[in-house]
């Protein structure tokens, strides 16, 4: 069970090498995931276990994942077996234990995203994340959601890749602050396990897995929860299939993926230190706010030798739809959104000689999407407000068509010294009908039917430097890109002007280390950044937008993992950033004076991890966790705060039997009164309290 906790490191993405895209020779790959199973279970050394199996599996790895795990940039991975033992209610509480992820929960499944970044909202939260399932992105560029992780069936995937800063240049677009990659297993024996847990929180899980005899994979999670603040009960859904097979010299591998989720939602409590009171944090002023969404993704890799290299192509469709009310508004509108797209991801990876390797790919995204936002009800700060209009506020329609093209190139300049180039260029076309009334509506601004265009390309240099055998030197170079979401164009507010909005761009340099010491029992990744980012569209705490914002962030973030005797680990990293607004911007609100140099909001200075992991027998585990997460500003002007907070998690395992194992987890094992997201916005103090100590009982059991 200790394999579980290898998975906040980079170098441990390296280390396991993930078994995604497999060629047609199975045997060859299943061989070497039997020996890295091996390795990791035996407690072997762990850079002689990479250089067993490496191979066969970085290839894979580079198919589906971002780039190579061991090359220039900083990419965690969730290792198998993370998912199981952590056994998360909500994504968050695997992507927080990797460095530099800071995401807040809100109510339920509701989140906000933040890697190498503030925590994001609006068109911002929507951009400035790329969230992929097998290396297809989960939605068109135009249409991203700050909720997006509810979506891919991270439950039973095996693994979960995690790339901060920019991606590559086989995936730019949204790829800004960083990318999640949820990767689904691999058909395997023919076996089926079962997962159940209850929580005296009321809540109850169940995930299936079925496999096929190393043909298909099937995989079904439902998570129902009475919900610890009132009114707040949800079903949650999900579902995953994976196939393969080999077709006239095509090595094919085809799956799909869908989610459903119907939940209550609870509101912001507001008033000054207001998660600090239970009896306050458990109540819903908003008893009719609820969220319900759908969705549903499929696509196919059909690979093969081709003009002396290896050529893959990957269709792919997905549609979605969500229906909710804006509980996090005043006006407390009604909104329904959706869309559906498709296309071809086309990828040629060629060894030009023995030193240089070059991929070059072609993606196309063609999608339409609708937004409709209404209000049932009159609203007013004050008599006589008539910002807020009863009605449609909005009510449009944009269809999308995205080409890319890139390439990708691997130097090996000499035994130690590695050149890794990127380039990608991207162009974007909407066109925007509306049936809403064109004009000023109160805040509310339509635009009349049009058409924008967007194009930008961004370039990557990377340096990869072998020190010695195990321990590497990096350094990386990169522009993320993102053009603007459907809402950012035409979801304007009175004071925007129509065709304001450019491309968001992010120029970011990092230099790192990672590598393996102590005869392997101890694994470090080391790395600082700096990143400037220019035309930044966000929302400040009166709700208006600002089209042409700036800023700069700063950091450094180390990982460990430090086997200390056969019987203990120690797992953990620690995040340090300077992120600060790069402009000035004075409105009548001084709450919402912005000066160059000031923190950006939700943005902790500090965010940190740590687990102490004790095996006193091969069948039983214990663990204890810390999670911490500094202080900071809850809004532009720097004079409202968040003070932080520390929760401890409590997790043991015993395991009866290969096929039958029970855990118990204690979440908030010192009962701290916390807020998973602290905000401030219209003159108040909002959050979203923190659950209190809890209790989840699991089994999970395996059938062959």
């Amino acid at each position: 069970m200790q394999r579980a906790f290898l998975g906040s490191l980079a170098l441990g993405a390296a280390l396991a090498p993930m078994a995604m895209a497999q060629s047609a020779d199975q045997v060859v790959q299943r061989d070497a995931d039997a020996a890295l199973q091996a390795c990791f279970d035996e407690g072997g050394t762990r850079i002689q276990c990479l250089r067993v199996v490496s191979t066969d599996r970085l290839e894979a790895v580079e198919v589906f994942g971002d780039r190579p795990l061991d090359g220039a940039g900083s990419t965690s991975l969730l290792l198998p077996g993370v998912i199981e033992d952590i056994a998360p209610d909500h994504p968050a509480e695997l992507l927080n234990t990797l460095p530099g992820v800071n995401i807040h929960i809100n109510s339920g499944q509701e989140h906000l995203l933040a890697i190498r970044s503030p925590v994001l909202t609006g068109g911002a939260g929507q951009g400035s994340f790329l969230v992929l399932e097998n290396g297809v992105p989960t939605r068109s560029p135009a249409f991203g959601n700050v909720n997006i992780l509810l979506e891919p069936h991270f439950e039973t995937a095996e693994y979960i890749e995690v790339v901060r800063g920019p991606g590559s240049a086989k995936h730019g677009s949204n790829a800004v602050h960083g990318l999640v990659n949820v990767l689904l297993a691999d058909p395997e024996e023919r076996s089926a396990s079962r997962h159940l847990s209850v929580s005296s929180l009321g809540r109850y899980k169940s995930d299936l897995v079925l496999d096929q005899g190393y043909l298909a994979r099937a995989g079904l999670s439902i998570q129902k929860d009475n919900g610890w603040r009132d009114n707040t009960g949800g079903l949650q859904i999900k579902g995953s299939g994976v196939a393969e097979t080999v077709l006239g010299g095509w090595a094919i591998t085809a799956w799909g993926s869908a989610s459903h989720l119907e939940q209550e939602t609870a509101d912001f409590i507001e008033g000054p230190d207001a998660y600090k009171d239970r009896d306050l944090a458990k109540t819903n002023d908003d008893p009719l706010a609820y969220r319900d969404a759908w969705s549903a993704r499929g696509a196919a890799r059909f690979e093969r030798d081709f003009a002396d290299g290896r050529l893959a192509l990957t269709p792919f469709a997905r549609v979605q739809q969500m229906d909710f009310r804006q509980h996090f508004l005043p006006y407390r509108g009604f909104e329904k959104n959706g869309h559906t797209g498709g296309g071809l991801m086309v990828r040629y990876d060629r060894s030009l000689s023995d030193t240089l390797d070059v991929r070059v790919g072609v993606d196309t995204d063609i999608a339409s999407g609708y937004l409709r936002e209404t209000q049932p009800e009159p609203f007013g700060f004050f008599p006589g407000d008539t910002r807020f209009p009863v009605g449609v506020h909005y009510d449009y329609s944009v269809d999308t068509l995205m080409g890319a093209l890139w390439v990708e190139a691997d130097w090996q300049v000499s035994e130690r010294l590695t050149v890794l180039a990127g380039l990608r260029g991207e162009a974007h076309e909407y066109d925007y009908t509306t049936e809403a009334t064109v004009g000023i509506n109160g805040r509310f601004n339509v635009p009349d039917d049009r058409t924008d265009t967007f194009d930008f390309v961004a370039p990557k240099l990377g340096l990869v430097y072998d020190l010695n055998e195990t321990i590497d030197l990096y350094a990386n170079l990169s522009r993320g890109a993102r053009a603007p979401q459907a809402s950012d164009l035409y979801r304007l507010q009175s004071q925007q002007v129509v065709g304001e909005i450019d491309v968001e761009t992010l120029d970011s340099l990092e230099i790192g280390a990672r590598g393996v010491l102590a005869d392997g029992d101890l694994v470090f990744d080391v790395a600082a950044y700096a990143m400037e980012k220019d035309n930044f569209f966000f929302r400040d705490s009166d709700g208006l937008n600002v089209p042409d914002g700036a800023t700069e962030h700063k950091g450094i973030e180390a990982a460990l993992d430090w086997r200390v005797s056969d019987q203990v680990t120690v797992r953990g990293n620690v995040a340090w950033s300077d992120q600060t607004y790069a402009f000035d911007r004075v409105v009548g609100n001084t709450a919402e004076v912005i000066r160059d140099g000031d923190q950006i909001d939700t943005a902790p200075e500090w965010l940190a991890d740590l687990a102490v992991i004790w095996t006193p027998t091969a069948a039983l585990e214990l663990g204890l966790s810390a999670d911490y997460v500094g202080e900071y500003y809850t809004n532009p002007a720097n004079t409202q705060d968040y003070p932080g907070h520390t929760v401890l998690n409590l997790r043991g395992a015993y395991q009866f039997s290969p096929s039958l194992e029970t855990y118990v987890t204690v979440r908030n094992l010192l009962d701290e009164a916390y807020a998973d997201r602290a905000d401030f916005a219209f003159g108040n103090e909002r959050y979203f309290p923190g659950e209190p100590l809890n209790v989840t009982i699991g089994v999970r059991s395996t059938f062959r």
